[in-house]
């Protein structure tokens, strides 16, 4: 065989592969977004954790007049009250069904912003776009965390504010995941556990030398939504994707979702103090580096 040829079969092999897992990750992407689909995330985000949008808002110091993104915004979290603050704001997200719950929330509340479609991993916007460019427990669920947080940084301008939350491993919800994850199917090769992007470590290393003054807080969201760990169980069973993704997969195996149930329960049981919890999170603000 010719060098020539070699170099050509190579290339096709190159080629191959390329195409094998471009599709591998298409495939993936549209499991989360079905995923996400599922039950009633906007319930989650409205009646569960709404102090956490205005918190990422305050704490990325959005402004009247600053252009703001907001990656895997969901229905709005952090979007809707970055866009009552005055800011021109964008909020992306991989699923349409919660786009378009956030845009009637929005109407609801008179906020002006748009909703466009888009993946945390592949983001359709210029280097440098954004004044700020924030998620709340929202990036940290895409698969490869080095593309997600290599998108963040370039379409924040320099000397613009990057503002992440997300729940930790060792806080309540980094702890439900860990219950579930021995019911759950095996992640697929190269996806990285979503709570990991609450260690301040591991958000360091992503962001690396492009950003400067990395300010990391553990902080506790009050949650009193649930008047017992059943209550609990039975919200996230009905309306959280993830949760609901993992019955669903064990939903011919009656042993196993009577122990998920369990699982459920006494992580909550152990939380619950007179009828409230406080789940652990993680608020990072850095500021892109100048070019």
């Amino acid at each position: 065989m010719t060098d020539a040829s070699e170099a050509a079969q190579a290339q096709t092999q190159a080629q191959a592969q390329a195409q094998t897992l471009a599709q591998a990750d298409q495939a993936l992407k549209a499991k989360h977004r079905a995923m996400w689909a599922l039950g009633d995330y906007p319930a989650v985000a409205t009646d569960v954790i709404p102090a956490l949008g205005p918190e990422l808002v305050r704490g990325s110091g959005v402004r009247p007049g600053s252009r703001v993104l907001d990656v895997a915004a969901g229905s709005g979290n952090a979007a809707i009250p970055a866009a009552m603050a005055g800011a021109d704001v964008v909020a992306v997200d991989l699923t349409p069904e919660l786009l378009d719950a956030g845009r009637q929330l929005a109407a609801e509340r008179g906020a002006e912003l748009e909703w466009r479609e888009g993946d945390a991993e592949a983001l359709t916007f210029g280097d440098g776009d954004f004044d700020t460019v924030m998620s709340c427990v929202g990036v940290m669920f895409a698969p490869h965390h080095q593309q997600a947080a290599d998108e963040l940084v370039r379409v924040c301008r320099p000397g613009g504010r990057i503002g992440l939350i997300n729940w930790t491993p060792e806080g309540f919800v980094g702890e439900m995941f860990a219950a579930m994850r021995p019911y759950a199917p095996p992640p697929p090769p190269g996806a990285q556990p979503p709570p990991l992007w609450g260690d301040e470590e591991h958000v360091r290393s992503l962001l690396g030398d492009r950003v400067t003054g990395v300010d990391a807080r553990r902080q506790a969201l009050h949650v009193d939504q649930f008047a017992g760990p059943e209550d609990f169980r039975d919200f996230f069973k009905s309306s959280y994707g993830p949760t609901i993704a993992v019955y669903r997969a064990i939903a011919d195996d009656p042993e196993k979702v009577a122990a998920l149930d369990a699982a459920l329960v006494d992580l909550a049981a152990r939380h619950l103090e007179d009828g409230a919890m406080d789940w652990e999170y993680l608020l990072v603000t850095a500021d892109r580096a100048a070019a």
